[in-house]
């Protein structure tokens, strides 16, 4: 590979041709200021990166408790896939979940931990150090 300024040039495009982009070398990644100081940047929770668990994250952060059915609709999804995500964070201690009956019927309701909303911050941290850096150049 060619070098100019610290930056490899040449890359394979899908059709066989090389194609001219700048690109920096494995060594010589920028941190992104605020993450992860001299060992790299941090990766994203990955837990929570994905959308319907960062929704329920995100819902969870604002409103002390809400129930299974009140996330269902303000997510919009189904049945099965909230409950696997949500499964998912309370595996990871991210959102506590109560079930207790009302008269005969069945309400499941979810609260954020501590430890989830310490995640949450910390994700939000690593995003909005990406968000600036992407915008600083």
């Amino acid at each position: 590979m060619a070098k100019q300024s610290g930056l490899a040039l040449e890359r394979q495009s899908k059709m066989g041709g090389a194609t001219r982009e700048p690109r920096l070398n494995r060594g010589e990644m920028r941190a992104v200021r605020g993450l992860g100081g001299t060992r790299g940047p941090r990766e994203l929770d990955r837990l929570i990166h994905e959308r319907t668990r960062l929704g329920i994250v995100s819902a969870l952060a604002v409103n002390e408790c809400l129930a299974f059915n009140d996330l269902k609709r303000l997510l919009e999804t189904t049945d099965g896939n909230l409950s696997v995500h949500a499964r998912k964070l309370e595996e990871a201690q991210y959102i506590a979940c109560q079930k207790s009956f009302r008269g005969r019927v069945p309400r499941t309701e979810y609260r954020l931990t501590a430890g989830g909303r310490r995640a949450l911050e910390r994700y939000l941290d690593h995003m909005e150090a990406l968000i600036r850096t992407a915008r600083e150049g």
